[in-house]
């Protein structure tokens, strides 16, 4: 099993506000995911759930999003593909990595990213596997931005949010929550 904590202590140092905002955030959809899991009873190893929710923004601290202290250089879109990066690196493994790569939005496709002219390769970064679904899925309710969140955003919200990037974006996000909920 993959010892996330030990990749955490990696990238975050103790004691930084960037890391407190990155535990916070991971564990709520880490308990989130499990809850899931074991309400719907999909099976998942509830070890591997929450290893890969709380590796799944591991590539944030490269990224230029200063609200949430990050002070890196990069586009914050481009976290998922720098956190499977460091994670296929380190040796965290494929699965993990995967979930990085396609938690972002409610995945990405290669038409979405080319129309868009978003800085990623293009191709589709879509969650296949139930792991990645429901890693994506549970993150859409936790603000990174928000330090004093503590509850999950309203259903009404989230579909606000992915409304935002497209009916296709709306789609995959509601066919995650029909799976989910």
């Amino acid at each position: 099993m993959t010892n996330y904590q030990e990749i955490i202590d990696r990238y975050y140092p103790a004691g930084s506000a960037l890391r407190d905002i990155y535990l916070r955030h991971c564990s709520q959809v880490a308990d989130m995911a499990v809850a899931i899991n074991e309400s719907k009873a999909l099976g998942l190893d509830p070890e591997q759930i929450r290893a890969a929710a709380m590796l799944h923004d591991i590539g944030i601290y490269m990224c230029d999003a200063p609200s949430i202290e990050c002070h890196g250089t990069e586009p914050y879109i481009r976290h998922g593909i720098i956190g499977a990066k460091l994670l296929r690196g380190c040796g965290a493994g494929e699965i993990m990595a995967r979930v990085a790569e396609r938690h972002t939005g409610a995945g990405l496709t290669a038409d979405e990213i080319s129309h868009s002219g978003l800085p990623l390769p293009v191709r589709d970064y879509l969650p296949e596997t139930l792991l990645e679904r429901l890693i994506c899925y549970a993150d859409k309710f936790y603000s990174k931005s928000s330090v004093t969140a503590t509850r999950p955003k309203e259903i009404d919200k989230v579909r606000a949010q992915m409304a935002r990037f497209g009916e296709a974006s709306l789609s995959r996000f509601d066919e995650m929550r029909a799976e989910f909920e």
